[in-house]
């Protein structure tokens, strides 16, 4: 029996850097790079994942915000069997947005959003 997928990154690009209001965090300076969004759903893990890969939506979540944005692009979506701080915290990158998309979390990330810099991953 093959494992279920329970959480997923979002592999984003951003080719010039861009102020951005974060909900209630704040507005915070992007530079331009690639960064990687970790997050899970307990169940409906492809509709969280169709949703985030919607431009027309409600804004609820941190990642709404930065995908929103003009400028911002989700290159790559993958989903793995690893919890979402365990994968967050085998991303490595750079913290740029304390607090981001880590309201709930219990392993004191910081944030999961990580900032690769100018890297591309290849798919």
């Amino acid at each position: 029996m093959t494992a279920r997928a329970i959480s997923y990154q979002l592999w984003i690009a951003l080719r010039q850097p861009l102020a951005i209001a974060v909900g209630r965090l704040g507005e915070f300076h992007f530079p331009a790079g690639v960064y990687v969004y970790t997050g899970s759903a307990k169940r409906n893990l492809d509709a969280r994942i169709a949703r985030h890969c919607r431009k027309e939506k409600t804004l609820r979540w941190h990642i709404d915000y930065l995908l929103a944005t003009p400028g911002v692009e989700l290159v790559c979506v993958g989903r793995s069997t690893r919890t979402e701080c365990g994968l967050n915290r085998r991303t490595g990158g750079e913290v740029m947005v304390p607090g981001f998309g880590a309201s709930d979390c219990r392993k004191a990330c910081g944030s999961h959003l990580r900032y690769l810099g100018g890297q591309r991953r290849e798919s």
